[in-house]
């Protein structure tokens, strides 16, 4: 740690000289990921499945147990089955066929036969077609949020900041599908959602910390690689605190969410924890690394004036 007299600002830590470290560890998860998805693929839930959800309302705690025997009589065992809602009233089982009305109505039946005439059901039904166009639009989604990224930064800033910006929000986007395909989390329209959110809030940080690298190039003439570098670390600290302020904030939420939330809304505030997460990571040892190694030696002219004191 040392103080920097010129920005006035602590530097606790040395984040370019140790970037190489934060490059490697994130290859190595680039690269798992990438082998996940080539090997094991995502778990696609229903939303991009062909296949029908059904939400049954039984009306009177149910364990997995007892739905699972409802619906083994019926021919249907080793099915997957959660239980939601007050009290685990609500079964929600997902087929990997997309199911005939009268099949509906005798999974139904099974359950009334059991609790009663409260019994309720909602079903959705994707099918073939409907699961492939939702995927292509995902992916559409994903690259005009990307490419829209890129252009507004290139307006605000210049194109190194905008191509170190899109590949650190991708590296963003990348980790949450990893990790889901790695630990085989079920996707869906709402972790379709988490991560288009996620990149929103990703390049909010990078462009705080992108920002306070330009204020501070305008005060400084800068003369070699080092000085930039150290000019790049204390703009990290000097946006640190309200970085991790603003990204606790919502990962406060997010983990609220995950823990007190019902079954159908948890993997999306598992996709956002792992976001912010990674957004708050990559804004500062990926993205600002990667501004200065495509900035090189150039050098931009400009005056010699005392830098902004920090916020």
């Amino acid at each position: 740690m040392h103080y920097n007299e010129q920005y006035h600002t602590k530097i606790r830590f040395d984040f370019i000289k140790h970037q190489k470290k934060f490059f490697g560890a994130s290859l190595i998860l680039v690269i798992l990921g990438i082998v996940s998805l080539l090997v094991f693929h995502m778990n696609l839930g229903v939303d991009f499945k062909a296949g029908t959800h059904m939400d049954i309302e039984v009306g009177a705690p149910i364990t997995k147990e007892q739905a699972a025997d409802a619906l083994g009589k019926l021919g249907y065992s080793d099915i997957e089955l959660t239980l939601g809602g007050a009290s685990n009233q609500r079964v929600s089982v997902r087929f990997d066929e997309v199911l005939e009305q009268a099949k509906v109505s005798e999974i139904t039946k099974s359950f009334k036969t059991q609790y009663g005439d409260q019994v309720s059901e909602e079903v959705n039904v994707v099918s073939p077609d409907m699961a492939q166009e939702l995927g292509v639009k995902t992916i559409y989604a994903i690259i005009i949020a990307s490419i829209a990224i890129m252009i507004y930064v290139m307006i605000r800033f210049e194109w190194r900041f905008a191509l170190a910006a899109n590949i650190a929000i991708l590296y963003d986007a990348f980790v949450v599908i990893a990790l889901f395909s790695i630990f085989r989390l079920e996707v869906n329209l709402p972790f379709i959602a988490a991560v288009l959110t996620t990149i929103g809030y990703s390049i909010n940080d990078k462009i705080v910390i992108f920002d306070r690298i330009r204020e501070n190039l305008r005060f400084s003439k800068q003369k070699n690689k080092e000085q930039l570098a150290e000019l790049v670390n204390a703009s990290l600290w000097q946006t640190m605190a309200r970085n991790i302020y603003t990204v606790l904030t919502v990962l406060i939420v997010a983990v609220s969410l995950y823990l007190f939330g019902s079954e159908s809304i948890k993997l999306f505030a598992l996709a956002k924890i792992i976001g912010l997460a990674s957004g708050a990571y990559s804004s500062v040892c990926i993205a600002s690394p990667l501004w200065l190694i495509l900035r090189g030696d150039k050098q931009k002219p400009g005056k010699t004036a005392k830098a902004p004191v920090a916020s």
